[in-house]
């Protein structure tokens, strides 16, 4: 590759050369009123593009010195003509010059930025796939932590609770698998892995993640209602991703309704098959809702109205439901509070077995 890119250089430079006599014998040979030194310009703009500052300020003044000795080797025309052609054309190559330098520091001055833009993306993307798993990781140790407080109590029991304690200890490798399956997703969004898909029951995966938040909503008083419909076909998805979403969800409703004053607490899951034949996931609560504002951002990575916020549950979120076919989206409810909505196809082979 570096030999084919010298090899062009030579090949531009012996042309380069060609062109410069050539316009030096047509200067001098022509009248005064010819200024065919003006075309050492364009050898100069070509310069710009295949060499470096300092090859092209040589060019520069080589283009300078011909301009007058083909003024002192010219003998026909006026000589004020001539005179006044050769000050504007140095002074044309003098200004092109300045230009084609400038033109290159900016030019340098631009991959230099796009390395530095290049090398930030990367951090970025470290921070970011840092603070998605530090995100989707908090759920399962936070039922980790729950488990091991009540395993201690079962065993601080005279005499110990051993069939409880063995209980929470099996919670507690489930939740560790768990958070193990979190980061193992998470890290193959960022790398942009295909989800490893299953047919799994909707329904099911719906109960299982609300187990896991079960002292959350009876802490805050929150009611849950399930409204699963029957006999719904088994979907074809990441189960794992799936529930990564319903858990944000619930987590985001459980939050939603903590900062609301209404006496009304509720979360719905509700579960159908839509007029299209898909899949259709809903997670309504009963909290303070969000702004016209919020709608139009609230999936963006980054962006949160939580003040200890992260801002990627609902952007993870969406890049998870893209992933597997499927969408999702908010809108406000009329009794007051959120509605998460997502819809997932069921047009495969398996879907209703």
């Amino acid at each position: 590759m570096t030999g084919s890119l010298n090899f062009r250089r030579i090949l531009a430079g012996l042309t380069i050369a060609i062109v410069m006599a050539a316009i030096f014998i047509a200067d001098t040979v022509t009248d005064y009123a010819i200024a065919f030194a003006v075309f050492y310009c364009a050898v100069l703009l070509a310069a710009t593009n295949l060499y470096s500052v300092r090859t092209v300020g040589w060019l520069s003044a080589a283009c300078i010195t011909l301009t007058i000795i083909s003024f002192y080797m010219t003998n026909d025309g006026a000589y004020e003509i001539g005179l006044l052609n050769t000050a504007i054309s140095l002074v044309a190559i003098g200004i092109t010059s300045l230009l084609g330098i400038k033109i290159m520091a900016a030019r340098t001055a631009a991959q230099v930025s796009q390395a530095r833009l290049q090398q930030l993306a990367r951090i970025t993307s470290l921070g970011e796939m840092a603070a998605s798993i530090a995100h989707e990781v908090n759920q399962p140790l936070g039922a980790i932590i729950a488990s091991s407080n009540a395993c201690q109590r079962w065993l601080n029991f005279e005499p110990p609770n051993m069939d409880k304690a063995r209980l929470a200890i099996e919670r507690i490798i489930a939740d560790a698998n768990r958070a193990s399956d979190v980061i193992t997703r998470v890290r193959a969004l960022t790398r942009g892995d295909a989800p490893q898909t299953s047919l799994f029951d909707m329904n099911q995966a719906i109960i299982e993640v609300v187990q896991f938040s079960r002292n959350d909503l009876e802490r805050n008083g929150i009611a849950l209602k399930l409204t699963l419909a029957e006999s719904l076909p088994k979907v074809l998805a990441d189960r794992i991703q799936l529930q990564q979403v319903l858990g944000n969800l619930l987590n985001n409703a459980i939050e939603s309704i903590r900062q609301n004053s209404r006496p009304h607490r509720e979360i719905e899951f509700t579960t159908q098959v839509d007029e299209q034949g898909a899949l259709l996931v809903s997670v309504a609560d009963s909290g303070k809702g969000f702004s016209n504002d919020a709608l139009a951002h609230m999936f963006d990575a980054f962006w949160t109205e939580k003040e200890t916020g992260v801002g990627l549950g609902l952007a993870i979120s969406r890049t998870i439901m893209e992933a597997n076919q499927g969408r999702i989206w908010a809108t406000h409810r009329a009794e007051g509070g959120a509605c998460f909505q997502f819809i997932l196809p069921l047009n495969h082979p398996a879907a209703s077995s």
